[in-house]
């Protein structure tokens, strides 16, 4: 996989679409802070990606090491940067049926996996662009 995309389609208010390969998630912000609170936050979609890409790791390289991990999830907790509008701080934790020194042997392994995780850890550049769609132009 060399690229992937995504589109978000604003809705109004606090509302968007996202689809990707055929599937769609509902964004949206709470109604404490003016949404309708009918879909999750983008910051929690950024959690959820961490969360899901790592449990998906964990499993591959269990399955690999010929082990199990029953009731295997992760939980992601976002930590905000002080007064800043991004997060400074992201604590990953898994829970499984298991004794916690096979869990953390099966964490370490996954931690290079995870493309989630490596991406955050090393941030990837971000470009900005602004095109005029074709209705505008008539």
């Amino acid at each position: 996989m060399n690229a992937l995309e995504v589109t978000a389609t604003f809705n109004g208010g606090y509302s968007a679409t996202v689809e990707a390969r055929g599937h769609t998630i509902a964004v949206d912000e709470p109604e404490s802070t003016g949404g309708a609170d009918d879909g999750v936050m983008p910051t929690e979609l950024l959690a959820a990606s961490l969360a899901s890409c790592f449990a998906l790791a964990l499993g591959h390289v269990s399955r690999r090491d010929g082990a199990e991990l029953p009731g295997l999830r992760v939980d992601v907790r976002a930590e905000r940067a002080g007064r800043e509008l991004r997060y400074g701080r992201l604590i990953v934790t898994a829970h499984a049926e298991v004794p916690a020194a096979e869990l953390a042997a099966h964490v370490e392994r996954a931690q290079r996996l995870c493309w989630v995780s490596n991406t955050l850890s090393q941030p990837p550049e971000i470009e900005y662009r602004a095109t005029e769609d074709s209705c505008l132009s008539d």
